[in-house]
């Protein structure tokens, strides 16, 4: 923990101390990602439910500063059923990007660590890898045939100096291209990019990522995803800077590839909605950590935690028929380096009870799906507010 000085600031002296602290559990942490000839015993275990493309299970992922430790994710738990999509929300920050990140392993090391947790994913045929314990070597070959990325801005992850075609030969020939010939291998990026739904798909295979649109670069992204037809995509934040249009469609090409692959897809977003028409669970997070999750039916419909009601209610209405102001949520999000004691959202909450700052709420279930983390659902907030259901709380806005 680190000590701050009556202005609120680290003497040099306490964060010369935090850094070598620092330095020594990252040192540790990564001489374990860069051991060579590991055992595959050592990082293969089983998923707890076959049906699922990945299972994320009280996942710790830290970031070690020279002014102390940021909980970026902080006891995350949630599953993502083969062939369906699970939308990860909230607001920036929340930790969302480093989730999928940690799944990746592409954490910015050494100071992002996994420090504990676990990421089970399913190759098939009855074959796991606990993602937290394989070894970076190992990594190398399980990024794009069995998971594969689709970042939020295409340009900074497109080479500018290279043709298109060139970068996504460049990603078969590493990882499916023993056998191929140069001919075969260009073949497949052409196919790639037709799937990908461009059109002049030789044209854009000879042209450079600046000759391209902000569209037709995220359909290169997702033809680059695709190239070995992996088991999960992490889509984050596919959307972001797009037009309402381009936006539409590229939210078509991912359900039809979903669909026709039986992909399992993570959706990374802050726009509810996008995984609104194309999530089928949904996940909620706010300063690290999971706030509630269900369907989408249940979080759009039966919000049971007042973040989730309060990003709701935050989303633009084109009819307005009342003509009321746009909700905003008060405050800023907590300090991760120093967490508050009890609930996260307890200094930004109006219904905020005096536990809230004490405690941090264990979940309530709702169905097998519908679960939250929120006071307001248990029993003794019921003889606070005199209420039977926490809708009413939200409905009468407290």
């Amino acid at each position: 923990m680190s000590k701050k000085n009556e202005t609120g600031y680290l003497s040099a002296k306490e964060s010369r101390r935090i850094s070598r602290e620092n330095r020594r559990i990252t040192d540790q942490l990564e001489k374990r990602h860069k051991r060579k000839n590991v055992p595959e015993s050592e990082y293969l275990t089983q998923m707890k439910d076959p049906n699922n493309a990945l299972e994320i299970e009280n996942l710790h992922t830290y970031f070690f500063s020279d002014v102390g430790t940021v909980r970026a994710v902080d006891g995350v738990s949630f599953d993502v059923p083969i062939g369906k999509t699970v939308g990860v929300v909230g607001e920036s920050g929340c930790g969302k990007s480093v989730t999928s990140l940690s799944i990746m392993q592409l954490l910015q090391r050494p100071q992002g660590q996994i420090v504990d947790g676990e990421i089970r994913l399913n190759l098939g045929n009855g074959k796991c890898y606990d993602i937290t314990k394989t070894p970076t070597e190992r990594m190398q070959n399980l990024r794009g045939n069995y998971m594969s990325m689709i970042f939020q801005e295409p340009m900074t992850s497109l080479n500018p100096v290279f043709r298109i075609g060139a970068q996504l030969d460049e990603v078969i020939a590493l990882h499916d291209g023993e056998g191929k010939s140069k001919e075969e291998i260009k073949e497949r990026s052409i196919h790639l990019l037709e799937m990908a739904g461009i059109a002049n798909c030789e044209g854009v295979y000879n042209m450079f990522p600046h000759e391209l649109s902000g569209g037709m670069r995220q359909r290169v992204m997702i033809a680059m995803a695709l190239s070995c037809n992996p088991k999960l995509i992490i889509a984050d934040e596919p959307t972001t800077a797009l037009d309402v249009t381009i936006q539409a469609q590229i939210i078509d090409l991912l359900k039809k590839i979903q669909k026709e692959n039986n992909t399992a897809v993570v959706m990374i977003t802050h726009d509810l909605g996008v995984v609104a028409g194309m999530a089928d669970d949904i996940i909620v997070m706010y300063a690290g950590r999971i706030v509630e999750k269900g369907t989408v039916y249940e979080i759009f419909n039966e919000p049971k935690h007042p973040y989730t009601d309060a990003l709701l209610k935050a989303v633009p209405n084109l009819k307005n028929e009342n003509k009321s102001e746009l909700r905003i949520i008060p405050g800023t999000p907590p300090d991760l380096i120093a967490p508050p004691k009890g609930c996260g959202f307890a200094s930004r909450c109006q219904y905020c009870m005096g536990i809230c700052k004490e405690q941090s709420p264990e979940y309530t279930k709702f169905s097998d799906s519908h679960e939250a983390a929120c006071w307001l659902n248990h029993p003794m907030a019921k003889e606070v507010y005199g209420i039977k259901d926490i809708k009413e709380v939200f409905e009468d806005g407290k």
